[in-house]
């Protein structure tokens, strides 16, 4: 062995040795359910963070802390630093009037960071009932439950969070990063719950997910780019969505969104594209949705370039959001509704599209398709056969 690998040998060991773990315990925090342990943990994260030699972690021992918002886990940190939580279950306050910002956890500027374990508790009953919070111009600041910005390189690895009073997770200009047996968990009829939402983010896989809540299970922003999606379980929910995209100025092409070998059971939605109508112009590109089983979902197969929540819109008028390279193959099982694959485009605005292997049935009876403007590529063998009804013209 040569002495320069010796020397980085030793160098790892001594590293490794002088490594910072800091438990929230030596900060005060109380594990009661009670105490507020908000400034507790952010003292340990600051310590671990910025105050000694890196790699460093964050200690949450087994336990019930209550913690106050916002909590802020803030870098650049010294190097790769994680949050150790297994067994732990933290909780926000369950009145909405102690939250002043968007979020109730917020993390932000960190490169290499890994969180293992620990349940965040979003204690988000109260406000789903406030109706004035869930209007139209959603009047009230709502928080999620976890809002990562800027996060690279980085591993949540075993997390689970509930009954968010908002979307439970926010990935925003985050890159390189892997959530794993993530899990979510809040009621359907929560309101605005959305499991995982990206947006302005390049490189993400999330892998082995469980969501279960009141709106979609994962949500696709603009500038989302390069997401893998493997292996999820969803239900109940509105199901996985790319958009809805074209209702602001200058918004970011998605690109390059794959979503495989998942289960949707009992959702309002299953795999969907939605745009706005009198939309500016955007692009959502290179996506595909495969080996998905579909279970008893009121819409499994949808692009609908006429997304018009709470008429909000300018009705009549086309999308100008091109939608093009967007595959659907080998996705089975059983459609709530007659309609089981509706792709509704705007004229012109639709560009290979590929539908395989589809078989949807319906209990009423047989499935059907519709399409507007659009002819997709067809392969395999289909039921319902694509485009066997057309609600509009049929571009070639």
């Amino acid at each position: 062995m040569s002495r320069t690998i010796c020397c980085l040998l030793l160098m790892a060991l001594i590293a490794r040795n002088h490594a910072v773990v800091v438990n929230i315990g030596s900060k005060g925090a109380k594990g009661d359910g009670k105490t507020n342990d908000g400034p507790a943990i952010e003292q340990a994260w600051h310590e671990a963070c910025v105050g000694g030699p890196s790699p460093s972690s964050v200690l949450i021992p087994p336990g019930t802390y209550m913690a106050y918002p916002p909590i802020l886990f803030s870098g650049p940190c010294k190097g790769p630093i994680e949050i150790k939580a297994t067994g732990a279950t933290i909780k926000a306050p369950p009145e909405l009037e102690r939250f002043k910002s968007d979020a109730w956890i917020a993390i932000q500027y960190i490169d290499r960071l890994t969180i293992t374990g620990g349940t965040f508790d979003g204690q988000g009953h109260e406000t789903w009932k406030n109706h004035k919070c869930h209007d139209t111009a959603l009047t009230c600041q709502i928080p999620v439950n976890l809002r990562l910005t800027f996060v690279k390189n980085s591993l949540l690895k075993g997390i689970t969070s509930i009954d968010s009073k908002y979307f439970h997770m926010i990935m925003f200009g985050c890159d390189n990063n892997t959530l794993d047996h993530v899990s979510i968990v809040a009621p359907d009829n929560s309101v605005n719950t959305d499991g995982i939402h990206v947006g302005h983010s390049n490189g993400l896989n999330i892998l082995n997910p469980k969501i279960k809540t009141g709106d979609d299970c994962i949500s696709f922003g603009d500038g989302s780019k390069n997401v893998y999606v493997e292996k999820l379980t969803c239900g109940p929910g509105h199901g996985i969505s790319i958009g809805s995209l074209g209702k602001y100025q200058n918004e970011q092409p998605v690109q390059g969104i794959w979503i495989k070998n998942c289960t949707i059971t009992g959702t309002d939605n299953g795999v969907r594209i939605k745009t706005w109508p009198g939309s500016t112009p955007g692009l959502a590109t290179d996506i595909h949705f495969e080996d998905i089983i579909m279970n008893n979902v009121e819409n499994p197969i949808l692009i609908d370039q006429k997304y018009c929540p709470h008429n909000n819109c300018k009705k009549g008028v086309p999308s100008n959001v091109k939608i093009s390279n967007v595959s659907f193959k080998k996705i089975r099982g059983t459609s709530k509704t007659k309609v089981a694959m509706k792709i509704d485009c705007s004229e012109g605005l639709c560009d290979n599209i590929e539908v395989s292997d589809i078989h949807l049935t319906y209990n009423g009876g047989a499935s059907i398709s519709e399409c507007s403007h659009v002819k997709p590529k067809v392969g395999g063998h289909n039921i319902p056969p694509a485009c066997s009804h057309s609600s509009h013209h049929i571009a070639v």
